[in-house]
């Protein structure tokens, strides 16, 4: 795993924080690879009063197993690059939650 690759899941005193790279406004909501050291995630809804944000955290609280409750955007509220709080999951535990749906840790070629 590259340096890169794994910066984008961090140790937090009760669980991890994600770095994340939002799309807001794709035609569905889904994890799609990375964009520098952080997930990036499409959401199908507008950041239109914080509605692409509870889109994200919903999505990543399903691709997790976890209520929508447990995920708190800690940086970047108003932005596309933002800092979730996973509360209760270690690193590496979200790592392979988040493995079982995209394969974060291996090499993408042409990207």
């Amino acid at each position: 795993m590259s340096a890169e690759t794994s910066a984008w899941v961090r140790d937090a005193d009760d669980g991890s924080v994600l770095t994340v790279h939002v799309r807001p406004g794709a035609g569905s909501s889904q994890l799609v690879g990375f964009h520098g050291a952080a997930l990036c995630a499409r959401v199908a809804a507008r950041p239109v009063e914080g509605a692409a944000n509870r889109a994200l955290t919903a999505m990543l609280a399903g691709v997790l197993g976890l209520r929508p409750s447990a995920l708190t955007i800690v940086t970047g509220a108003h932005g596309r690059d933002k800092g979730v709080h996973v509360r209760g999951l270690a690193p590496s535990a979200v790592r392979a939650r988040i493995g079982a749906a995209l394969d974060v840790d291996k090499p993408r070629s042409g990207h």
